[in-house]
């Protein structure tokens, strides 16, 4: 529903029914929801102007009155105890309204291109008794539908739905594996996952589009985008349809698959960190975000692109707070853009959140991240983060590269020494640069103790 159409709709209300509006709600305040606990958690609608509504808080019984303004909204703000339900929320104004089983938990938004949209009704590994056994009644799910529009919106239209197989089957599959690993070790605490994706799609459309035109970087970027069949390109056109009605609904964090569709961008690590702050900042609220690397795939005429847009997703984890990312190179074919192997990657996730966010001990949760280098006459020394046991996946590594001052790379000896790994290569006697998984196609070799890959890096 456009806005237009929506301001007509309420128009109608206003002039029939004896001049009484009904008390009205976004679609995602609706029965079934997960509102997030523990917080002071933002309810808004819209009603007659000036209209007497009383709101009836179903967790603390509490009585709250309600006056819409001239532009007939209103908005509450409610305290929410912890983890529990089902509750209530009943309105009564010219009429009444009850939102039904509401539970109270953990509410997580998750969002980008077809790595998160794909479904277990697509394919998935094991999707049969994936399906078969996803009966998590305290797992909630809402999918927004995918709209486009030039202008921000108030409304999308959606539903909350609770976890059956059913319900899975249809539902982003990432997400599902990461709500079901956050239940686990939660024990039992709801979960709403919130489901605004769309395939194929670049970052820019995600964005508002005043944010872009606001930094040079953004807008160059955004211009160079090339118009797709399947989807919009141009700046903002899903986040006003799609993210804009959410704005201000209290989330625990986001989660984000996308970055395919950026092939070919050199700032990527520019855009994902102007995508975290736009919505840091049209939220008012610094929620955690968290994203999955994409993964080794060939792009045809493309040998670097891919691994470039990997590197930036590495480098934004040194520009921004509170975020963490995934990488899933080692569990993904080069010859699928949609890995079908969905439960690595949510569980992979949900143990980095536990672990980041809730406090939990789940392990380690990344896999070695380049550091820093050292150089010594011919070789060179890297040191990476959660290198505790440093090891091939084979007797030796093929993926480490050295350049010197002409920035000409070859392959280079790679040797593990503690947690550090030294590259040396004949052909280059004063090396400046080393690079590692810079292909592409290159899954990555180089694991730590608890079996997670290194990402690609490109020594700064």
């Amino acid at each position: 529903m456009n806005k237009i159409s929506f301001y007509l709709s309420l128009f109608i209300l206003l002039i029939t029914g004896a001049a009484k509006a009904n008390v009205l709600l976004p679609s995602f305040f609706s029965d079934n929801m997960v509102l997030q606990r523990n917080s002071e958690v933002t309810i808004w609608g819209w009603a007659s102007p000036f209209e007497d509504v009383t709101l009836t808080v179903g967790w603390s019984k509490e009585e709250i009155k309600i006056k819409p303004d001239n532009q007939a909204h209103w908005e509450v703000k409610l305290k929410t105890p912890e983890a529990g339900g089902p509750y209530t929320l009943h309105f009564k104004g010219y009429n009444e309204l009850t939102i039904k089983n509401i539970m109270i938990g953990e509410v997580w938004f998750c969002s980008g291109q077809s790595n998160m949209e794909w479904s277990a009704s697509i394919g998935i590994d094991n999707a049969e008794a994936e399906i078969a056994k996803a009966n998590y009644p305290n797992i909630r799910f809402f999918t927004a539908p995918k709209v486009a529009g030039t202008s921000p919106q108030m409304n999308i239209v959606g539903n909350w739905q609770e976890c059956t197989p059913e319900t899975m089957k249809y539902f982003s599959a990432v997400a599902y594996f990461f709500g079901e690993r956050l239940q686990k070790d939660l024990k039992d605490v709801p979960i709403g996952l919130i489901n605004s994706s769309w395939g194929g799609t670049p970052a820019e459309i995600w964005m508002p589009e005043d944010y872009i035109a606001k930094d040079a970087v953004l807008a160059e970027a955004a211009a160079k985008l090339t118009p797709v069949a399947w989807g919009p390109t141009e700046p903002g056109r899903t986040y006003n349809t799609m993210i804009n009605p959410f704005v201000g609904l209290k989330l625990a964090g986001a989660i984000w698959y996308q970055g395919e569709s950026n092939v070919g961008s050199t700032v990527y690590d520019k855009t994902l960190a102007g995508l975290i702050k736009s919505w840091r900042e049209a939220w008012g609220d610094d929620f955690p975000f968290y994203f999955i690397q994409i993964a080794p795939f060939n792009y045809e005429n493309d040998t670097y692109g891919g691994v470039i847009i990997r590197n930036s997703q590495r480098k934004v984890l040194n520009e921004i707070p509170k975020i963490g990312m995934v990488v899933v190179g080692d569990v993904s074919p080069t010859d699928d853009i949609h890995p079908r192997d969905k439960r690595t990657v949510g569980e992979r996730l949900g143990n980095l959140v536990l672990k980041s966010q809730y406090g939990i001990d789940t392990g380690v949760v990344y896999g070695p991240l380049y550091k820093d280098i050292t150089i010594s006459k011919n070789k060179i020394t890297i040191r990476f983060d959660y290198a505790e046991g440093l090891h091939f996946s084979s007797k030796k590594s093929e993926l480490f590269e050295v350049a010197g001052k002409d920035g000409t790379f070859y392959p280079a000896t790679a040797t593990i020494k503690g947690n550090t790994v030294v590259v040396s290569s004949k052909k280059v006697k004063e090396p400046v640069t080393v690079r590692y998984a810079w292909h592409n196609t290159a899954k990555p070799d180089l694991f730590n103790s608890a079996g997670l890959p290194a990402s690609s890096f490109l020594s700064e």
